[in-house]
């Protein structure tokens, strides 16, 4: 299947704009769609306002506003989120605006997701067959967003769901766990980490993601299913600060925040408390399986450690 015209919903966040940028490189007609048109302007001009990138400005709640800027785009990048402490209230009608749109454009729909539904893990390698069994909220209501993508209510359009584990690179923001981590690093501040620091965990670069989600879109049997699109492996967060500090030349601390950290900073950062529930992901971590990426699509793509936290350190530092 030749993906003729995209457009990337939510493409001025981080896993947006790592779309967007894998998009423009493989000389696709993109449309940009987010609610900052400055936002916008920013990212066509980091990416050097490529011929085949337009913008439109829009939001993403308003199935009119998507439809208005689509022009003809036959997938659709669904990479719009919403703040951690309101996905309970918005995060299902944010996922029914988009899908209301696809279906009057009889689009296709490529959605990026994390881990959460999953609940605990039942495996050392979890496959896309896993349990889905959440026993948090905010997994609980990821299920359902799942449920409400894959619903017969939509006849036009097909979805496939890109689940990510947590991600870092030169675009992931305060939405990623690690991101935050690696921008304080770079301007030599002071750092909090988000659990434990010896536990290794799953985490991928976010090119990388865009490149095997970019893979994944343009096949046409990749749709109405889950895929997971995981990461180069694990580690811990102690070789990510070592990493991390040797490419900045910071010796600034790194203080890790658990349960009781991260309530206090909940009373000033309303973020910061919903990340509580998921802590058991940094004690308990989830680590995804390959094996359905590498039998229908071919190898992941898989930066080291070592190169994508020096390229994302030094991406930050020239950014200041």
């Amino acid at each position: 299947m030749t993906m003729m015209k995209v457009m990337v919903i939510g493409a001025t966040g981080g896993t947006g704009t790592a779309i967007t940028e894998e998009l423009v490189k493989r000389g696709i007609d993109t449309i940009a769609f987010g609610r900052s048109h400055q936002k916008l302007v920013q990212l066509a001009d980091r990416l050097g306002n490529p011929a085949n990138l337009t913008l439109g400005v829009g939001d993403a709640m308003r199935p009119d506003d998507i439809v208005s800027q689509a022009r003809g785009a036959d997938v659709w990048f669904h990479c719009a989120n919403v703040p951690y402490h309101e996905m309970a209230s918005k995060l299902i009608p944010l996922g029914e605006s988009v899908m209301e749109a696809a279906e009057r454009m009889a689009a296709r729909v490529v959605a990026i997701d994390g881990i959460y539904p999953y609940g605990r893990r039942r495996a050392d390698l979890v496959t896309e067959e896993h349990p889905k069994q959440p026993h948090t909220r905010k997994g609980k209501v990821r299920l359902d967003y799942e449920r409400m993508l894959f619903s017969k209510r939509w006849n036009k359009v097909k979805v496939l769901i890109a689940r990510l584990p947590d991600y870092y690179g030169p675009t992931a923001n305060e939405a990623s766990y690690l991101g935050s981590t690696l921008e304080a690093i770079a301007a030599g501040k002071m750092a909090f980490y988000i659990g434990n620091m010896q536990i290794p965990r799953e985490f991928i670069y976010l090119p990388d993601a865009a490149a095997m989600i970019v893979e994944l879109a343009s096949r046409d049997f990749a749709y109405q299913q889950n895929w997971n699109i995981p990461g180069a492996g694990v580690i811990s967060g102690r070789d990510i600060v070592k990493i991390a500090q040797a490419s900045s030349g910071s010796v600034k601390p790194v203080i890790p925040l658990k349960k009781i950290g991260l309530s206090l900073l909940g009373l000033g950062l309303p973020v910061m408390k919903e990340v509580v529930e998921m802590l058991y992901l940094t004690e308990e971590p989830l680590t995804l399986s390959r094996n359905k990426y590498e039998r229908y699509i071919g190898p992941i793509v898989a930066t080291s450690f070592q190169e994508g936290i020096s390229s994302t350190i030094k991406a930050l530092q020239l950014r200041k």
